[in-house]
């Protein structure tokens, strides 16, 4: 982990174009190559980021540190000034522990795969990457691998990390291509809208049908 204090400017190039004026601000690079821009406030997301795969590129005499993706985006920051600059390894995280719906809706989707449709079947629960397990990994009725989320909310920081745990699956030739299902009992719209974006696949799950104590009879409607 690598944390600079500056004063820089923003300027993100892509699909789109964005522009953060000069100011003090909080820069983060992870030991996976994402780099991120924080604030001191706008709560706990950066103003923007690059996701990995992604190089960064420093030119100390320009002052400028250019952080390139796949996809030839391009993150670049100006600095002004440097007013501390701090790295630490952290080692490697145990990866969250999921609450116990969280947890106990991953065992009943790998029982019920079928959930996400006909002829699916499980490969494994917990299907080991470098930056933490995918939840479920599948096949569907084709054969093709896809790689299954599962949260009880879905937020954007999940349809991130299933990004993340896609583009490095991908890179195995012996499973690609790897789709991503992002299951989740609610899901926020930002959410879907960028799963959607991203290529990947939504499923809103119901819980109680799940673990059988929903009685579909007993409904009004």
């Amino acid at each position: 982990m690598r944390l600079v204090i500056a004063r820089c400017s923003v300027d993100y190039v892509g699909r789109l174009t964005a522009h953060l004026p000069m100011a003090e601000r909080l820069l983060m690079v992870k030991a996976d190559g994402s780099v991120l821009v924080h604030s001191d406030g706008g709560s706990y997301k950066p103003l923007n980021w690059m996701s990995p795969p992604c190089r960064l590129e420093e030119d100390p005499q320009a002052g400028v540190w250019r952080v390139v993706n796949k996809a030839d985006e391009k993150l670049i920051i100006t600095f002004d000034e440097v007013l501390h600059e701090w790295a630490y390894d952290l080692g490697v995280d145990p990866g969250l522990q999921k609450d116990g719906v969280e947890a106990h809706l991953q065992e009943l989707l790998a029982e019920h795969v079928e959930t996400f449709g006909t002829g699916w079947r499980l490969v494994r629960r917990e299907y080991p990457t470098p930056i933490g397990p995918v939840d479920l990994m599948c096949r569907d009725a084709d054969g093709v691998h896809v790689a299954v989320e599962v949260k009880r909310r879905g937020e954007i920081d999940g349809v991130e990390q299933l990004t993340r745990y896609l583009e490095l699956l991908n890179r195995d030739t012996l499973l690609a291509p790897v789709r991503g299902v992002f299951a989740a009992q609610v899901i926020k719209p930002q959410a879907r809208t960028l799963a959607v974006d991203r290529g990947i696949d939504c499923v809103t799950v119901d819980y109680d049908a799940l673990r059988g104590a929903d009685d579909p009879s007993a409904r009004l409607f």
